[in-house]
């Protein structure tokens, strides 16, 4: 018998499933990156964003489209990461836009809203680009409007749909020279496949729909206590909890915390997960434990065994009590504080990474650090309370990377009670050269245009090294290879740091050069720094070189140029 509708309920278990899908196949998206960087994170960036949307159409107990349409877009939407992710979430705005107001989708909606998706996605790109996942959802919509006249059974006409999705990705490389020399097709066309094909076998019943979408966020569940020796009992209580954080966790705040942790009790588990925080310690007080976990904000899923089987449970409770008690005072105070500032007339945001790069950014003036930067792409939804803790009329928001600068425009736009400005920084050393060269007084129209010209002479480069193999720029590129990274792709590669690190600086400077900027990372050493910046200053003696301590995981240096 044909199946000819969708239905809410169908569609909410047909989501669902496409999120499963990509959820598990994000570490193979991820390794379609053009670039073999350490940090390839299509797959990641699309996964985090559906499972934002996921989590918000999971709570759904009676779907019904408009209710679902919501769910879906405004849960991709503030859950947008990285370029992919804001793409992503754009389609699954138009998508939602065409269909929140029928009943049931049949043949001819569908297509309209797959067209929808596209219309939307591309408009929502400032110079789209053929070849990536924009013309695969372009192929989907144009075959599906084909389908819809041609079929009968909706079966039918996806299978076609989805086969004719795989063809256009299969001709993504031929569209696009960098993935065709890299031997890949566009990940994040393969990430939008994997949604609808998870969708698919969900409609014909091929695969099992449930799917457990976290609550409270994404922690690792390889970090359980079973994997922890308590052969040796020293303290007796093992102890877990989820900090919902409240206030900015930064770096320093974390080491902090495990720092006290370690005070107290031993094996320690603590990871930062967005706005969470995973903590697993053996101590004799798990009250202290707790405590101290209020300090940052509210708790979820404690978790406290006595593995000497000794009950405490009074002693805990009183100390869970009178903890909860002087958090609640102390976030009243600091609340207090916050509403008596005058409001400024304009603040910053800037992503950042690295314990030397947020001092750097915080010594320019910026009140308040996004830590993930190239590693980990914050969302729209981490742009928006950045936004909101910043008093001042106008805010604006440094993204740093080019991955992130379409989720920081998508954040401009939610926004309504301040003026939201978007500097288009591309690279670390682009954001600082853009703090420098604001402007007191002048309008954002009028900072941001001097600020872009300022930014354009920043050249900026960035040495890290290769997860596999591949032939990029007609550079054929090992596993393990060091790689100089400029603004155009890659300049240099080799087997040794210094040297890699001397070329990259050799491709950058130019007969107008003045400045060369060096910022070590955390996989440095200020030794290995200092005699880089030697033979630099010694070759270039004309240039001034300054070295800073930059703490970025990943990247041996980030450099640039002026």
């Amino acid at each position: 018998m044909a199946m000819n509708t969708i239905d809410a309920v169908m569609l909410q278990k047909m989501f669902l499933a496409g999120a499963k899908r990509i959820e598990a196949k994000k570490e193979w998206i991820n390794e379609l990156n053009v670039f073999p960087v350490p940090d390839g994170d299509t797959g990641t960036n699309m996964s985090m964003t559906i499972m934002a949307a996921a989590r918000e159409v999971e709570q759904i107990e009676e779907p019904t489209m408009e209710k679902l349409s919501r769910a879906i877009s405004m849960g991709a939407l503030r859950g947008a990461r990285g370029n992919s992710g804001v793409i992503l979430s754009q389609l699954f705005r138009g998508f939602t836009k065409e269909i929140k107001e029928t009943k049931e989708l049949d043949l001819t909606i569908l297509a309209a809203a797959l067209a929808r998706a596209t219309e939307t996605a591309y408009k929502a790109v400032m110079k789209p680009k053929e070849g990536t996942i924009l013309t695969v959802a372009k192929g989907i919509s144009q075959k599906a409007a084909e389908a819809a006249l041609e079929f009968d059974d909706m079966q039918e006409a996806m299978a076609v749909v989805i086969d004719y999705g795989d063809e256009v990705l299969k001709q993504t490389p031929e569209m696009l020279p960098v993935l065709k020399q890299a031997g890949v097709v566009d990940s994040g066309g393969q990430g939008l496949m994997e949604v609808l094909k998870g969708a698919y076998d969900c409609f014909i019943g091929k695969e099992d729909v449930v799917i457990d979408v976290p609550k409270t966020g994404r922690v690792s569940q390889d970090l359980v206590s079973d994997d922890i020796d308590t052969a040796d009992i020293k303290f007796g209580y093992c102890t877990e909890f989820i900090v919902m954080l409240e206030k900015p966790y930064t770096e320093e705040t974390e080491r902090e915390f495990k720092a006290y942790l370690e005070s107290i009790g031993d094996s320690i588990v603590c990871v930062n997960d967005e706005d969470i925080v995973k903590v697993h310690v053996h101590t004799n007080d798990p009250g202290l434990a707790i405590q101290k976990g209020l300090s940052y904000g509210s708790l979820t899923s404690m978790k406290i065994d006595n593995m000497r089987e000794e009950h405490q449970e009074k002693v805990i409770k009183d100390a869970a009590k009178a903890a909860a008690k002087q958090a609640e005072e102390d976030r009243a105070k600091a609340e207090a504080v916050k509403a008596a500032e005058p409001r400024k007339e304009a603040g910053f945001i800037a992503v950042s990474i690295g314990e030397g790069m947020n001092e750097i950014f915080k010594g320019l003036g910026v009140d308040y650090i996004i830590e993930g930067g190239q590693t980990m792409n914050p969302s729209t939804e981490d742009m928006l309370k950045a936004v909101d803790a910043v008093n001042a009329d106008t805010v604006y928001i440094l993204p740093n990377n080019k991955n992130i600068i379409l989720a920081a425009e998508q954040a401009k736009y939610l926004v309504e009670d301040k003026e939201v400005a978007v500097i288009p920084s591309k690279t670390i050393p682009q954001g600082i050269a853009a703090l420098i060269n604001y402007v007191v007084g002048e309008s954002a129209e009028e900072n941001l245009e001097h600020i872009k010209e300022e930014m354009a002479a920043v050249k900026s480069g960035q040495l890290t090294y290769a997860v596999r193999d591949t032939q990029i720029d007609d550079k054929v590129i090992k596993e393990g290879d060091i790689m100089g990274i400029g603004d155009q792709g890659i300049m240099a590669v080799g087997q040794d740091i210094e040297a890699t690190a001397l070329a990259l600086v050799d491709a950058m400077v130019d007969e107008d050069s003045e400045l060369i900027s060096i910022y070590y990372g955390a996989d440095t050493s200020e030794e290995e720094a200092g005699q880089l910046a030697d033979k630099i200053q010694e070759k270039y003696e004309d240039c001034d070189v300054e070295l800073q301590f930059g703490g970025q995981p990943i990247y041996y240096y980030v450099m640039s140029v002026e």
